[in-house]
């Protein structure tokens, strides 16, 4: 998942009571939730295939799920002696223990989300470099955003300066809901009711700081003091939900798309993936792969039937010496290792050969960040002929 959505996950656990374990909880679920993408820097020093197929592994796998809580419990304790305490000698010291646990439970949040989409994740890594994919979430999912936000927002204390951070922050993912092309119009009005929903959330919430583990004055009732710690983990509660109901709807999703590929006569089926589409939880483009093809439809609970397999029909062309000498390129290569439904295209031109190979994943992508694919031209005699 994009790192809104990581970083809202951590902080709506501090929100919903977490942050009483000890001071520095919030910043210390917000890194943990985020660790696990210390392997993005590779970009900065590789090429962007050679990062398709190092990242989301060693970092995500279980390794790195017991050292990573240890690593940022460290630097927030040293953060904690060398910065905060000097800056406040008064200020209460965090805790080592509920850092190190709440590290932990940050850590683990992150490759239980990332396994929601079609990307992938190497979860075994390095003991099994084995993908594993989720089919539920699409990569940017705005309900999650709401939910997640909605459940720390509510429990966040009532200064202008939090105030205009969050307005700015719905501003930019609603410019987004309305700017995206992809985005139905359904989805749109959605949003804006749950916007509504959350600032009403908020108003009814009261002020956090009339939160048992925030109060300043014990008059206040019992009742008004828990609501926004109330409100709050129910809107983590639904976060959670949807997450479940998502992955059992491309569950069921998948049996009826399963039934009627055979229905249809395609088969034997090797493969399918019902791929989450941009703010509609209802729908998903659908990739059935047999033997000696890849057949592409859509999937939506409110067609009538619910599968479409339009026709639309990739061979899957028989690796020769050509598509080899190609794949063993670097760029290739790479490309490879992270591809789950690999297509590709060989044109024969008059000095030699142009191999493209892309995924069935994301088939309208060009070149864009690599995920569209790879182009590689050879000569007669099977060589590269660029880098």
């Amino acid at each position: 998942m994009d790192n809104l959505t990581h970083s809202l996950a951590g902080a709506a656990l501090s929100a919903a009571g977490l942050r009483r374990a000890t001071p520095l909880a919030t910043a210390t679920l917000v890194v943990a939730a985020n660790a696990p993408d210390v392997d993005a820097f590779v970009y900065f020093f590789r090429d962007e295939y050679y990062a398709l197929a190092f990242r989301r592994g060693y970092t995500h796998g279980p390794l790195a799920m017991a050292m990573l809580p240890f690593v940022v419990a460290g630097v927030m304790l040293a953060w904690d002696r060398f910065v905060r305490r000097r800056r406040d000698p008064r200020a209460e010291p965090a805790r080592a223990m509920p850092i190190l646990l709440l590290a932990l439970l940050g850590v683990l949040t992150h490759p239980a989300l990332d396994w929601m989409n079609t990307y992938g994740i190497r979860l075994l890594a390095p003991f099994s470099m084995k993908w594993f994919y989720g089919d539920s979430l699409f990569i940017i999912d705005p309900w999650l955003w709401l939910l997640l936000g909605a459940s720390t927002f509510v429990a966040r204390e009532r200064g202008a300066r939090g105030i205009a951070g969050w307005l700015v922050l719905a501003a930019a993912a609603s410019a987004l809901m309305f700017t995206a092309p992809m985005v139905p119009d359904a989805a749109r009005v959605a949003w804006v009711i749950g916007l509504a929903g959350v600032v009403l959330a908020y108003r009814v919430a009261g002020a956090p700081s009339e939160a048992p583990e925030l109060a300043t004055s014990a008059a206040a009732p019992e009742p008004a003091a828990r609501r926004p710690l109330t409100i709050s983990r129910w809107a983590l509660g639904l976060a959670v939900g949807y997450i479940l109901a998502m992955v059992a709807s491309d569950a069921a999703a998948a049996r009826r798309i399963h039934d009627a590929a055979q229905a249809q006569g395609i088969g034997p089926i090797e493969s399918l993936m019902v791929a989450p589409v941009p703010a509609n939880p209802f729908r998903g483009d659908v990739v059935v792969q047999t033997p000696s093809a890849y057949h592409f439809g859509a999937f939506d609970w409110f067609w009538s039937p619910s599968v479409r397999l339009d026709g639309d029909v990739v061979p899957r062309v028989p690796r020769d010496a050509v598509i080899d000498a190609a794949a063993a390129t670097p760029r290739a290569r790479d490309y490879l290792v992270w591809s789950r439904f690999p297509i590709f295209r060989v044109d024969t031109l008059p000095d030699g050969y142009r191999v493209r190979i892309t995924d069935a994943r994301y088939p309208d992508m060009g070149e864009a960040g690599g995920l569209g694919g790879v182009s590689v031209r050879l000569n007669s005699a099977l060589e590269p002929m660029e880098r």
